[in-house]
C-alpha cells in the first residue's frame, strides 16, 4: 500500500466501482458458504443482525442502480423500510441482490453526483461489520483497504472533519485526514490502518492498540 494510491488529491471516479467489486469477490463467497443462523448474528451496528445489515446494503445499491433517491433516502426511517420490505426473502435472495449490486453500482457512481462515493466507502465499511460479527481476522482490511483509504481521506476532507496526520504501519508518509489548517497542529494518529477505519467509522475498537493525541475519538467520526 502505497501513501500516494490513498492521498490522491482528484477524484478518481472509477474508485468507488473498482472497490464493489474488490469486496463483492471477497465477501460473497464468505456469505454462501454461511449457515442462515449465522445471518441472525448482531453487529456493531446498534439493533441491526447480519441479515439486516447485508438488506440495507442491497437496497442501497439497489437504489443507486435505479437512480431511486426520493427525499429522506439513505436516512434512518428509509434504511428501516427497505429491510422490512425484504423480510419475506430468503437470505440467499439478499445476497444475489448484493452481488448484483456491487457488480453494477460502480458505473452508476462514476457517472453520478461524487457524493455517491461514499455509498462504496459504507458498504466496504459494512463488509467488515459483517466479518467481525462472523469472526473473521481482518475485518476492515483486505485488498480493498487502499482504495478504502484513500474514500476515507476525501470524505473527511470534504465533511470537514478534525485534523488528523495519521502514521500508518507499512506507510512511509503520514496520511492526512480531514480539514487543514486551524489554530494548532492537527490531532496525531499512530496504528494500523483498521483502527483508523474503526475510529473513523464509529466501530469498536476494544482490543486494539493506537496512540491519538489532540482530538477525542468521536470527533474523528465520519458518521457521528
Amino acid at each position: 500500500m502505497t501513501t500516494d494510491a490513498v492521498q490522491q488529491a482528484t477524484r478518481d471516479p472509477e474508485l468507488p466501482g473498482r472497490l464493489l467489486v474488490s469486496e463483492r469477490d471477497a465477501l460473497v463467497p464468505l456469505l454462501r458458504a454461511r449457515p442462515d443462523s449465522d445471518f441472525g448474528l448482531r453487529t456493531a451496528c446498534p439493533g441491526w443482525t447480519v441479515r439486516d445489515v447485508l438488506a440495507h446494503c442491497s437496497s442501497v445499491l439497489t437504489r443507486v442502480v435505479e437512480s431511486r433517491f426520493e427525499r429522506g433516502v439513505f436516512g434512518p426511517e428509509c434504511n428501516d423500510r427497505d429491510i422490512a420490505e425484504r423480510a419475506s426473502w430468503t437470505n440467499q435472495q439478499i445476497v444475489d441482490e448484493l452481488e448484483r449490486g456491487m457488480s453494477e453500482a460502480g458505473a452508476a457512481i462514476a457517472g453520478g453526483d461524487p457524493r455517491l462515493d461514499g455509498v462504496a466507502l459504507g458498504e466496504w465499511v459494512h463488509a467488515g461489520d459483517v466479518r467481525d460479527a462472523f469472526g473473521e481476522p481482518g475485518a476492515y482490511g483486505g485488498s480493498g483497504l487502499p482504495a478504502a483509504l484513500a474514500l476515507l481521506v476525501r470524505g473527511t476532507r470534504e465533511r470537514g472533519l478534525t485534523g488528523l496526520h495519521a502514521d500508518i504501519d507499512d506507510l512511509d508518509e503520514p496520511v492526512v485526514l480531514g480539514a487543514a489548517g486551524g489554530d494548532g497542529p492537527p490531532a496525531r494518529y499512530i496504528g494500523d490502518a483498521p483502527t483508523l477505519v474503526r475510529l473513523c467509522t464509529g466501530r469498536p475498537v476494544i482490543g486494539t492498540r493506537y496512540e491519538l493525541t489532540g482530538a477525542r475519538e468521536a470527533e474523528l467520526n465520519l458518521y457521528g
